[in-house]
């Protein structure tokens, strides 16, 4: 059994605090960019449209991410709330509204450069798993997406949770 007790944030910057999550979030898209245009990319044009591709893929995945959460789990609280949707660093994003966000971000970017969008999507969904697998990295640092209870001896207690054994279901959903 294993103890999960990690801090969500990876180091702090005077008040400043990086967190796991924007970490995996950075190194992803970083990884997935580089992966693109070192070995995916053979097309000068494709190439130097890529780069001008990576800004709306991150709005794409900030606004998607964010407006998903608030759409799917917690429309009431924030229409309640309104002043804290810009707060991402207080958490909430959601895949599902990341991936909307990302799809439309590409369509919109292919139409004003006359290109075929499938063209992007097919690169950025061969390299989209590197951004999931830190993702749910990030996920399991900060005791989130958990298993069901479990008494196998790889195991894993939340201690910010319940502190009851459970399934790592975020490493698995990493792996595979």
């Amino acid at each position: 059994m294993f103890i999960n007790n990690f801090d969500p944030v990876a180091f702090q910057i005077f008040s400043f605090e990086i967190r796991w999550y924007s970490l995996a979030y950075i190194f992803g898209i970083i990884f997935g960019w580089l992966y693109c245009k070192k070995n995916l990319i053979k097309d000068k044009k494709l190439l130097n449209l890529f780069d001008d591709l990576i800004t709306y893929l991150i709005i794409g995945i900030i606004l998607g991410g964010r407006l998903g959460y608030i759409i799917f789990y917690n429309l009431e609280y924030y229409l309640n709330n309104f002043s804290e949707i810009l707060m991402v660093w207080k958490g909430g994003m959601s895949f599902h509204g990341g991936l909307i966000g990302v799809i439309l971000a590409t369509v919109i970017f292919s139409k004003k450069n006359k290109i075929n969008s499938y063209i992007f999507l097919d690169l950025i969904a061969l390299v989209a798993p590197i951004g999931l697998f830190l993702g749910r990295i990030a996920n399991f640092i900060n005791s989130e997406l958990y298993g069901r209870e479990t008494d196998i001896f790889w195991s894993v207690k939340f201690i910010a949770i319940d502190n009851i054994s459970r399934h790592p279901s975020q490493i698995y959903e990493a792996i595979f």
